[in-house]
């Protein structure tokens, strides 16, 4: 794979599946270089077998939803340089109508069980902010007066003055003539049109609400709504009544289980996804589980055992939820329902969504050799889709050899190589993931394929720390960043280049992001082999992060322990151990690992006369390398391998 090959990566979103189990309907969306942003439409994909068919030709089209009467299909519309709106198009085909106009676009949406009505999600600007008041810019506004521990997000700036908050509006009828715009004097004396059917807001309040679903004839949301919101972790599921008033709390989380979102309704339950969150700030380690709560109200119950992790919407299946438990780096679908009792698929690859509908049950599989393609549960091969074929026709993508390292205590680590074509000896390029609680897998991963189609051997393994080894292998470095997890990275890397051939042990680089580069700094500090490193949007001084990063406030602490404890595990506090050539990138607007974290960093490398370059990519946040604008994600692709050229030719 080659930089240039980014268009060809189509992402394949959450499939909905008709009422009736004959077809589905998925989003495509890929990178676009012409218009620097993600393209993409509707599929239509039979389940019985024939080509899967485009059935839109938006600019941006996703999140695909039935009506439950299988009338009408919803999504979210985005038009170029606009935010998404709602839109609903008849199930048969036709042409689409969109039926929101929110100034910041709308986020989720869900029918009502009769198909009449639809709830939605959508940000509310604060008036005078967000270009409500022509002719005033951003940077023209009045000031902020904040008030708040949680004021501020990556990805989304400021908090209070755009909250997320419950809609309903009712469904025009998609085969009803057109409303036309009064003019003359026709529009005398009238009410101003409206494109749109007008929308009722059903939540106020200085609250965010996500995950909108019918229950009857409410809508049930999560939300931080509680007393002492600002200075914890914790949220609950919520009913709204569509006569207002204030809203029901169906779970407690202040019994030590936080709802995180996705909520189901099926059978007699509502389903969430949901964490342990204490006495209101611990998370670390702590895998999310499916709980259920009855409808009619009562105790919630954890239905999964905490040694599993979900890592996906939860889906409705008659009276139980279809699930992604995250297994070893890969993710499998499971079945629960609300007595625990759990089926589980292991299929070819590794899941990231499901869907069901009319006894049908598919999911999105990712693959070596491919992001996403639809697959039936029950028969999973061959796929229903080829999304891929474009991208393995102009790249072959390397296929991952799989090893198992122990650790010098004996403890297991697991992970990959993508060793490029060839005898070699291949440079080696060591990668750290992000997280700390998160994962690699075997599945098709864009960086590994560019820098092995560029000669490098891609090393990447999920040491203690990550996600999908039970809870024990997460919680292993809390209060202790930079032990056991530097020894497991290392003992990987050992194991790799004497097991797998090709692999030369002298020319060996390491880079990483977040999580990543804070391992990847703090292994330079120690290890002086690495012919060069890159540290990328890294978490790079745990004691300046309160108060300049969204989650400073309680990710430190919970990670790290007391001041002490912070510095002593801090790779800014070893930078004068350092002296690898360092290449160090980072966005402007990365709220979650702040700029200031790579600018300090650089600046002690370079007044110590260590090698080393800053990066910077103006517009972009902590997302950079998964969603960041495509010429800025080809851009850094070349910027990384120049680097790698110079300090690791192939």
């Amino acid at each position: 794979m080659r930089a240039e090959n980014l268009p060809l990566l189509t992402l394949v979103s959450a499939p909905a599946v008709h009422p009736d189990g004959s077809h589905a309907v998925v989003s495509a969306t890929r990178p676009d270089f012409d218009a620097d942003a993600y393209v993409g439409q509707l599929w239509r994909v039979p389940l019985a077998g024939g080509a899967p068919l485009r059935i839109t030709r938006g600019f941006r089209d996703t999140n695909p939803k039935f009506s439950p009467d299988g009338r009408l299909l919803g999504f979210l519309r985005a038009a170029q340089g606009e935010p998404a709106q709602l839109a609903v198009v008849a199930a048969g085909g036709g042409e689409p109508m969109v039926v929101t106009d929110a100034k910041l676009g709308v986020r989720d949406f869900a029918f009502s069980p009769d198909g009449t009505r639809l709830a939605f999600t959508a940000k509310v600007p604060e008036p005078g902010r967000y270009g409500t008041v022509d002719g005033v810019a951003a940077s023209a506004e009045d000031p902020r007066r904040i008030t708040l521990l949680q004021y501020k997000h990556n990805g989304t700036g400021y908090l209070s003055d755009q909250r997320a908050h419950l809609f309903v509006l009712d469904v025009p009828d998609p085969h009803a003539e057109p409303a036309v715009r009064p003019v003359g004097r026709a529009a005398v004396g009238r009410e101003p049109f409206s494109a749109v059917p007008v929308a009722r807001q059903l939540s106020d309040g200085d609250a965010d609400h996500q995950s909108p679903v019918w229950d009857g004839d409410a809508v049930l949301v999560v939300a931080a709504r509680h007393d002492g919101r600002d200075a914890d972790l914790r949220q609950d599921v919520y009913r709204f009544a569509l006569d207002g008033g204030e809203p029901v709390r169906l779970t407690d989380s202040g019994l030590g289980d936080s709802a995180t979102g996705s909520v189901v309704v099926a059978g007699d339950h509502v389903f969430y996804v949901g964490g342990h969150t204490g006495t209101g700030r611990e998370f670390f380690g702590d895998n999310p589980g499916v709980f259920a709560v009855p409808r009619s109200g009562g105790e919630a119950r954890r239905l999964t055992d905490v040694e599993t992790v979900y890592a996906a919407d939860l889906v409705a299946d008659g009276d139980g939820v279809l699930a992604i438990d995250l297994v070893r780096g890969s993710g499998q679908v499971i079945r629960v329902d609300a007595t625990g009792e759990v089926r589980r698929w292991r299929l070819p690859g590794s899941a990231i969504a499901a869907g069901s509908g009319g006894g049908a049950r598919v999911a999105v599989m990712a693959r070596p050799d491919s992001p996403g393609e639809v697959v039936l549960l029950d028969a999973p091969e061959p796929a229903l889709t080829d999304f891929a074929a474009a991208l393995r026709a102009a790249s072959a993508p390397v296929p991952p050899v799989e090893l198992e390292a122990s650790s010098p205590d004996g403890y297991p680590v697991h992970g990959w190589v993508f060793r490029p074509e060839g005898e070699g000896p291949h440079p080696v390029l060591l990668m750290i993931h992000g997280g700390p609680f998160a994962a690699y897998g075997p599945s098709f991963f864009d960086e590994a394929q560019v820098y092995a189609g560029a000669g490098y051997a891609v090393v990447m393994c999920n040491p203690r720390g990550s996600a999908g080894y039970g809870q024990a292998h997460a919680k292993a470095i809390e209060k202790a960043f930079g032990d056991r997890d530097m020894v497991d990275v290392l003992a990987f890397l050992e194991h790799a280049l004497a097991t797998v051939p090709g692999l030369d042990p002298a020319r060996v680089g390491v880079m990483g992001g977040s999580y990543g580069g804070y391992l990847s700094a703090w292994l330079i500090a120690h290890e002086h082999r690495f012919a060069a490193a890159i540290v990328e949007r890294g978490y790079l001084d745990p004691s300046s992060f309160p108060g300049s990063s969204d989650i400073g406030w309680f990710f430190p602490a919970a990670c790290h322990g007391d001041a002490a404890a912070m510095v002593a595990q801090s790779p800014l506090a070893l930078v004068g151990q350092v002296r690898t050539p360092t290449l160090v990138i980072h966005s402007e607007q990365d709220l979650r690992c702040p700029i200031g974290q790579a600018e300090r960093y650089y600046a002690e490398l370079k007044l110590r006369g260590v090698e080393t370059e800053l990066l910077v990519f103006p517009g972009e946040n902590h997302e950079l390398s998964r969603s960041g604008t495509p010429h800025h994600r080809r851009a850094r692709f070349e910027h990384i391998l120049a680097w790698w050229a110079r300090h690791l030719p192939v």
